[in-house]
């Protein structure tokens, strides 16, 4: 069900002073706009909160403010929740005109400096791009070996007590609005900081609490499924073909994938796309790929809420998001030591490994190198991940429970992490054409990644 709906019953019935809408990923983006529209549309005149990770100033400036935006009820957008009680506090007081004319002078200001800034970026056509193609030479530098674990495997082995030492814990304290360092990439101990030291500490103390007692009574459980598979490039250079097995004589899929337009500096700058790490027909290759997640986080939060203990509420949440991403990182270690054996002997430490010392990549859907949360269904299909896992995917493709993670996994040593950027509307055409959508649709999916307005 989308948002809306939902959204108008509770502001009718509620009669808020402030709306806020918090985004997740990256399609919450375009909801936003659609219920920034229709707020103006039904007459509400509650200014409107936009927050979370996906979410900036400029993207609310540039897409949201424009379909909603008066004095009267300015969108605004907050960093993090920590600032919300003072944008409330002036959007409730006697200095609202002031404020929301300040406001809206910035975000015009930023409007402008936007469009300014997109006529003056040129992007190279997709044809244009095939001459500067990041290229492997696979003859010379072929990929890894076949994986030893070849289909699909569920993986139900792993408990929590097995990840703890994989935890990064720098987005743990972000998640407190703590800033500082954990000291497992080298940088000095958050603890030792004289502002934020001693809260940072007490509050380590409360997570390792609090993670002995969910170790000892398995309140909370991890799950997932791995796929590896036999894979080519396509043809025209632009996309993977998943194969059912080695014979390659059966497609079970297709990954579509996005290549950079934006014009470089330097003529000699690649233009990369994930689908130049996969080798071409006629060379044997593999893809990996993997959906997991921390099951028990929403029941543990629950039993917080209903003793009023939001405290507890949070460490829990913030702990399962943390115990999900070091499986994903023991995970990928396992499959590049055992399931797939592409890097038997690595030995690596967990401040190594946080900084992406191994062999390979491991990009997830929605993230810079492929913006498209689209790709997830297809990963689904092919590794069964609802029937095996039990992890689903909603109407706006958010993984559930919300403490999952997926990724694909390439494991050539050139290999590498990049960001797509902005995309021209010929790619954008192309792409719909080989993933069997719309262009309104592929539009709608890859609306913060468009150099044009659409």
């Amino acid at each position: 069900m989308q948002p809306w709906p939902k959204i108008k019953a509770a502001i009718e019935e509620f009669k808020p002073d402030v709306v806020g809408l918090s985004g997740l990923i990256t399609p919450s983006l375009d909801e936003m706009v659609y219920v920034a529209k229709e707020m103006r549309n039904c007459g509400f005149t509650q200014p409107l909160l936009i927050g979370g990770a996906t979410t900036s100033k400029r993207h609310t400036a540039v897409k949201i403010s424009p379909s909603f935006s008066t004095v009267e009820h300015p969108v605004v957008h907050v960093l993090d929740a920590s600032r919300s009680v003072t944008v409330v506090s002036s959007l409730l007081k006697g200095n609202k005109v002031d404020y929301a004319k300040d406001l809206l002078e910035e975000y015009e200001e930023m409007r402008e400096e936007y469009y300014s800034t997109l006529q003056d970026r040129r992007y190279l056509t997709l044809k244009e791009t095939v001459p500067k193609r990041y290229t492997i030479n696979f003859k010379e530098r072929p990929p890894p070996p076949a994986p030893k674990c070849m289909g699909v495997k569920v993986l139900d082995q792993y408990k929590i007590a097995d990840v703890v030492n994989f935890i990064d814990w720098d987005p743990f304290f972000q998640t407190w609005e703590l800033r500082g360092r954990y000291p497992n990439r080298g940088y000095p101990k958050i603890f030792d900081d004289a502002k934020v030291g001693p809260e940072a500490k007490k509050l380590f103390d409360d997570a390792q609490q609090m993670m002995k007692e969910i170790v000892a009574n398995e309140s909370m459980t991890l799950k997932g499924t791995l796929g590896m598979f036999p894979a080519n490039c396509t043809s025209d250079g632009e996309d993977v073909e998943v194969y059912e097995d080695e014979p390659r004589t059966k497609v079970m899929g297709k990954l579509c994938m996005l290549r950079q337009q934006a014009e470089w500096p330097e003529a000699s700058d690649k233009y990369f796309s994930q689908a130049d790490f996969i080798a071409p027909k006629g060379i044997p290759d593999h893809i990996g790929m993997f959906a997991v997640a921390c099951f028990g986080v929403d029941q543990l939060a629950a039993y917080y809420e209903a003793q009023n203990d939001d405290f507890s509420k949070i460490m829990a949440q913030a702990l399962g998001d943390r115990f999900v991403e070091a499986f994903a990182e023991l995970l990928h270690r396992d499959m590049r030591k055992t399931y797939w054996g592409y890097a038997p002997n690595e030995d690596l430490a967990t401040e190594n490994l946080l900084k992406v010392k191994y062999q390979g990549i491991r990009p997830a859907p929605g993230y810079p190198a492929q913006p498209d949360h689209s790709e997830k269904p297809a990963m689904w299909k092919m590794m069964q991940v609802e029937e095996l896992a039990g992890i689903k995917l909603s109407d706006t493709l958010s993984m559930m429970p919300a403490a999952s993670v997926s990724a694909l996994v390439f494991s050539h040593e050139d290999a590498q992490y990049f960001a797509v950027g902005k995309v021209a509307k010929d790619q954008v055409e192309s792409y719909a054409g080989r993933k069997g959508m719309t262009v309104a649709e592929v539009e709608k999916w890859l609306n913060a990644s468009l150099s044009y307005d659409n």
